[in-house]
Order: structure tokens, then sequence, then C-alpha cells
């Protein structure tokens, strides 16, 4: 996916921007909808520190997290269209929530403009150490021979650890027990005890404990290799298509922007997430930039609908 993105995206000239167009002078904020320290926090807070040198402008990181995101998207959803508000968000508030829940507080595709996506961080399919199972051919097999008896650990139900291994399951004719989990930390503790079989995890959560033979790779789920643990094969190396999955964040603005305004920001944005010092700051998470036009963030959106949807639905996922 990676490596998809970056040839349809990362390459995509930045728009013309009209010389009337111009960002308010006035502080902007940056909503980020998760805790400090989360990966969206980290996101926010290099993309405000790389903006507000960049332009001499002041740009303040909120956090309001709650609700797997939402309360904070929903914050961006309903502030003014006039270039001081932005959000960093994920594929549950901009996607899967549709369904997920019955009800939410806003239309993510009425009430948002997306303005790029930003980063991409892989995730790793890891298996405790004593399974008997060392790469993805020998995992399927293990599970076809005894239905229901393994299980996976999710960082919680819907997540992306959690649909992802829904979809490998899907995709190999294979039952698997879910486990929800608080977050990554949990599952992986989990994993380390024996507690559970297998996880799909952020390669920044599970990279240790594989190069000290605690935890096994099977896959990484990108439709590449990973830079950041290039000895892990793909999915798709090892006979399963259309497995491609990554934990993403992009930015996005309320709806009715100007278009001037909305050129102006998504440059901005673009150039801020492409700066050698945010560079070296996502490294440290292990996140890739993927930037590009907002159009191709609008058509990846829904491709991660046309992905989800039909195994969210298949498995009678439901969040309230």
């Amino acid at each position: 996916m990676i490596r998809r993105l970056a040839a349809a995206m990362f390459f995509a000239p930045l728009l013309a921007v009209p010389a009337h167009a111009q960002w308010p002078e006035r502080p902007v904020r940056i909503i980020a909808p998760f805790a400090p320290a989360s990966t969206p926090d980290t996101l926010a807070r290099v993309l405000s520190e790389r903006l507000s040198k960049r332009l001499k402008q002041t740009f303040v990181v909120e956090n309001k997290a709650g609700a797997g995101g939402m309360i904070g998207t929903d914050h961006v959803a309903k502030a003014a269209p006039d270039g001081l508000t932005l959000g960093v968000s994920i594929t549950g508030p901009l996607v899967n929530n549709k369904l997920l829940y019955k009800k939410m507080p806003y239309d993510p595709d009425r009430d948002l403009t997306p303005i790029t996506i930003a980063v991409m961080q892989p995730s790793v399919i890891v298996a405790r150490a004593g399974l008997p199972a060392a790469n993805l051919e020998q995992l399927v097999a293990l599970l076809r021979q005894s239905p229901g008896k393994f299980n996976y650990a999710s960082i919680g139900n819907g997540s992306l650890s959690h649909l992802t291994m829904e979809l490998v399951a899907s995709r190999s004719g294979t039952s698997i027990v879910h486990v929800p989990y608080g977050g990554s930390s949990q599952a992986v503790t989990a994993l380390l005890a024996g507690d559970v079989d297998m996880a799909c995890l952020p390669a920044a959560a599970v990279q240790s404990f594989v190069k000290a033979g605690k935890l096994r790779a099977i896959a990484v789920t990108t439709g590449a290799r990973t830079r950041f643990m290039p000895e892990v094969p793909t999915l798709a190396e090892q006979g399963m298509k259309g497995v491609d999955t990554g934990a993403w964040m992009g930015i996005v603005a309320p709806a009715g922007l100007d278009p001037a305004l909305k050129s102006r920001i998504h440059d901005e944005v673009v150039r801020a997430l492409e700066d050698p010092e945010a560079r070296k700051a996502f490294d440290s998470q292990m996140m890739e930039v993927v930037a590009g036009t907002p159009e191709a963030f609008s058509a990846y959106l829904k491709e991660e609908a046309d992905r989800w949807f039909p195994i969210i639905r298949k498995n009678g996922i439901e969040l309230d």
C-alpha cells in the first residue's frame, strides 16, 4: 500500500495557489482526536511545529479524545470553514464508523473536507514464539487443522487490528477467535504471556520483540515490504492477495472551505510533512509520509469503505 500510495499521491504535483489565497493571521487549531503521546497526537505536534516555523504563525494542538476518535473529529466537522481549525483523523472516524455505529454526531462525507492523507504505519501479523508456524502457509494450515482453537488479540472491536485479522480469516477460509484488548501494549503483553496466539499490530509495537525472538513475524499487511522491517515478507508474497492494509492518518478540515484557501492549506501541510526534520520525527515512530492531493485522499477513503464494509457486515460488528 505504501508504494502504491507513494506512486499515486506523494509524487503528485502541488496544486497551484492563487495569489489572493491567504491563511487567516490568527492562531490555528489542529485537533488530535486521541490522547497525548498517541500516534495521531505525534502527527499533529510535528505538523504544528513545522507549520509554525514555516509560516511564522501560531499553530496549537488540542487533544479531544474519546469515542474512538469521533469526539475530536466532530469538533472539526462543526467548526467554521475559515482555515482556523484542522484535524488529524483515521479510518474509524472517517470511514468505518459509518457502519460500526448506528448513529454518528457528524457525517464524514458531508461535514468534512479531506486535505491529504499524511502518514502510514505498517502493521505486522505476529505469533507467540511457541506457536508452530513460521510463515503464512504454516499458520493457515494450523488454523484449518483446528478450526476455532486458536485466537488473536486486537486493540479493540472495530479497530484495524480486528478487521485485518477478520479479512485474513475470510481470505484463508479459517476461523480465529477474537480477543479484544485496550491497546497495543496490552495485546503485546498477552502475546508474550501466551494468553493469545497471534495479532496484527503496528510494527513499532512489535519490532523489538521480534528482533529478540520473543515474537515471530508472519507477514506485513501492506502491499510492499516496509523499510522498518525489511526481512518480513508481505501477505501477497506468500500467496494471499487483496489484504493491503496499514494504519494511516490524514488531515481534514470542515466542509465548505473556499477553494483557494483549501489549496493553500493543502500545499502548506504537504510541505510541512515533507520537511526533513518532520521525516526524522516520523521515522522514529515508523511512519511513512504518503502525502498527496485532496482528490486522491477522497478516492482512498472510498477504497477503504469498499475494503472494510463487507468484512464489517459479514461479521456483524457493531460498537453501540
